[in-house]
């Protein structure tokens, strides 16, 4: 990619109550920060989720998007991997190009 550098997205999603430790494992892996969208919507192996906040940010699911450098992505993969195989959750992984890598390193 033209004066784009290569980096590696995360996106994780994961009930509101299972976010925080995931936000953890962001920031110890190295990432210098991550955007978190709570009630997000969509259809997949349980069924329909809505996005619609019922009573607090617990009950609904949030995505977790992250982007680091590929040679601190993989002790997060398989960290997220780890804790995703105890409960609920997706994790998209994918190569990516950003134009201010210092951002990121």
């Amino acid at each position: 990619m033209n004066g784009l550098t290569q980096m590696i997205r995360i996106e994780i999603v994961v009930s509101g109550r299972d976010a925080p430790p995931i936000r953890e494992l962001v920031t110890s892996a190295g990432a210098t920060g991550y955007t978190s969208v709570s009630g997000v919507s969509g259809i997949g192996h349980h069924g329909q989720r809505s996005g619609a906040l019922l009573f607090n940010d617990y009950d609904t699911l949030t995505m977790l998007i992250t982007v680091l450098p590929p040679e601190r992505a993989p002790a997060l993969i398989d960290a997220v991997r780890q804790l995703l195989q105890a409960g609920s959750g997706v994790m998209f992984v994918a190569d990516t190009y950003v134009s201010r890598p210092e951002y990121f390193q």
